[in-house]
């Protein structure tokens, strides 16, 4: 598996950051991995969902649940990928902390291939937090 971390703190309250991150529609307008999203169900704070990803224009399967003002929990159940990706947020007094963390591996005969796409995952997620930083400052 390929461990990605990464973080950034905002200057904005927590509930501004939070309407951004929790916005899972808008995925792909931050993350440019994600190439188009569709919800498929939705059960409480829980989705099931497609994800076009920019790898080859490959599908995969998603469950998101969302924890209100915590973090949003993505496990791929089907695809490419294998494994999930969490956004979490933290006050840290009048900042806001996000961090950013996957747990992944290319799946099948994609599976050598993780290593390389570990650092295309690792710099699209930085790019990623910190569209999601200068969102949240305007």
């Amino acid at each position: 598996m390929a461990l990605i971390q990464a973080s950034v703190e905002i200057n904005a309250p927590l509930d501004k950051v939070w309407n951004i991150v929790s916005d899972i529609d808008s995925e792909p307008k931050f993350w440019k991995g994600t190439k188009a999203v569709r919800n498929i169900s939705k059960e409480g704070n829980t989705i099931q969902r497609e994800v076009t990803i920019a790898f080859k224009d490959s599908k995969c399967m998603q469950t998101v649940t969302v924890y209100p003002k915590e973090k949003v929990h993505a496990q791929f159940t089907k695809g490419v990928i294998d494994g999930t990706k969490t956004v979490t947020i933290t006050p840290v007094g009048e900042k806001t902390k996000v961090e950013a963390e996957w747990d992944i591996k290319l799946t099948g005969m994609m599976g050598m291939f993780t290593g390389m796409i570990k650092k295309h995952i690792q710099s699209g997620t930085e790019q990623a937090l910190q569209a999601i930083k200068e969102e949240a400052e305007r």
